[in-house]
């Protein structure tokens, strides 16, 4: 997927978090966007996964020189997220079994491999609700890097994760980004050291005017 933006612009009431943003994010590569906290991240992020309307600009997704409307972006990205809550009455088979049915696996990938690959083997037949914090963060990144998705969102990363989830984090992003658009939301540069390009949010702040 590569997405173009045109003199993209977000507020609420009267603020403007960004304005004047053109930018174009091509398939295959991988993207920072930068910026201290409560800069716009998480905002531009959610706009471009459509949970979020844009307030003036344009917005265009392509796929193999395809134009896809922003109402069915969803169904070729992934995002995850701090604020993204998991079905926590399910066990962990059970989430994996839901999120599945609506974004298969990548390579073929059955619910047992991707247990083994986040390193969960032991809490497979355990409640999401049960989980420690930690658990939570890897289990939202394994549904969002081993999904079948073209584009891929991640927002804070490694939240909650400890240095040995940190290493997974990193170790998984980098046999999973070939092929894809990655864009990553962050501050902290293990978890976006990976990337090939730079966008910093801040730059789009000089512009604002109310």
């Amino acid at each position: 997927m590569q997405i173009n933006l045109k003199n993209l612009g977000k507020r609420y009431n009267y603020e403007w978090i960004f304005r004047n943003l053109t930018y174009t994010f091509e398939q295959g590569a991988s993207y920072a966007i930068l910026g201290h906290n409560g800069s716009g991240k998480s905002t531009l992020l959610t706009v471009l996964a459509g949970y979020n309307l844009l307030s003036e600009g344009e917005l265009i997704y392509t796929s193999a020189g395809t134009t896809i409307t922003p109402e069915t972006a969803y169904r070729q990205l992934s995002l995850t997220a701090p604020y993204l809550e998991l079905v926590e009455e399910f066990t962990l088979l059970e989430m994996i079994g839901f999120h599945s049915r609506f974004k298969p696996l990548r390579q073929n990938l059955s619910h047992e491999q991707l247990i083994d690959r986040m390193g969960l083997q032991k809490a497979k037949n355990k409640f999401v609700k049960d989980f420690s914090s930690g658990m939570k963060q890897r289990l939202k990144l394994g549904l969002a890097i081993y999904s079948d998705s073209s584009l891929l969102l991640l927002d804070e990363p490694t939240t909650n994760l400890d240095q040995e989830g940190i290493s997974w984090y990193q170790e998984h992003i980098n046999q999973n980004k070939q092929d894809r658009l990655v864009i990553v939301g962050s501050n902290i540069a293990h978890e976006y050291s990976f990337c090939d390009h730079q966008l910093r949010i801040t730059d789009f702040h000089t512009s604002v005017r109310k």
